[in-house]
């Protein structure tokens, strides 16, 4: 899919961090940019600082089937299309202790953003995608294959997702072609609302562990996702791209 002036694409989570990257980079090759973020705040802020025609910031909680099905009924009233889909709204949950302590309320919330969002988009958004044989990427994370301690529900949203990627490539096979991206570190410390918005904190070790000899930055992700929308992926789909500078592939053992 080769993006024109007319070509929509539906960013979730797209006022900050790696949404915001990949908004402004799809912004940058003529894609019209609906960001759908929970964050009015953020909103707010994305819209003022990208000062951009083609983008459209619309407060929206991805875990909500009606507040997503308003979306795209009313992007396709405005636009009659939907080219593409970035489902990267994600929180993780409020959990520092061990699993017997994690609410089920904060688990649920979690798996219902980050999980059931993804599921919600696809299934309003498919007819108009199947309409331009567009694509969908959804973004995962490293810890879908490994986790620290403490992270029970972001690690279960995460491999969900990238389940759920090629569950959906497989359904929509031939017409919606759906790809996954999972990020490993990542600094997004600058790409945050001004009122969390910092410089990154990095060591030299912290760049010299990763085999790519750097953290990655948002703009890392965002290429691999524009990447994979795009025509030159065409024949691509149902796969799980690791984006996290070689770190999966390394063992490490404690001295």
């Amino acid at each position: 899919m080769t993006a024109t002036d007319n070509s929509v694409v539906i960013v979730t989570g797209g006022a900050q961090g790696i949404g915001h990257a990949t908004a402004r980079l799809l912004l940058s090759r003529c894609y019209r940019v609906i960001v759908a973020d929970h964050d009015r705040e953020a909103c707010e802020e994305c819209v003022a600082e990208c000062q951009d025609p083609n983008l459209e910031v619309v407060p929206t909680d991805v875990a909500d089937e009606p507040a997503v099905a308003d979306l795209v009924a009313n992007i396709l009233a405005r636009h009659g299309r939907i080219d593409a889909v970035v489902n990267n709204a994600g929180i993780s949950a409020p959990q520092n202790g061990p699993v017997e302590d994690l609410d089920l309320a904060d688990w649920q919330r979690v798996l219902a953003v980050n999980l059931t969002g993804c599921f919600l988009l696809a299934k309003h958004a498919v007819p108009a995608l199947r309409q331009q044989r567009g694509a969908i990427v959804n973004i995962a994370s490293t810890r879908f294959l490994q986790s620290e301690p403490h992270t029970e529900a972001y690690a279960a949203s995460k491999g969900g997702i990238v389940a759920l990627t090629h569950a959906l490539a497989i359904s929509l096979g031939g017409m919606v072609r759906v790809n996954c991206v999972s990020p490993g570190w990542i600094a997004v410390d600058d790409w945050k609302k001004h009122s969390q918005r910092h410089s990154p904190h990095l060591s030299m070790s912290d760049h010299r562990q990763h085999p790519a000899g750097r953290v990655g930055r948002p703009e890392d992700v965002a290429s691999m996702v524009a990447y994979l929308l795009s025509d030159e992926a065409g024949f691509i789909t149902g796969q799980n791209f690791i984006v996290d500078g070689g770190m999966t592939r390394k063992m490490i053992y404690a001295d």
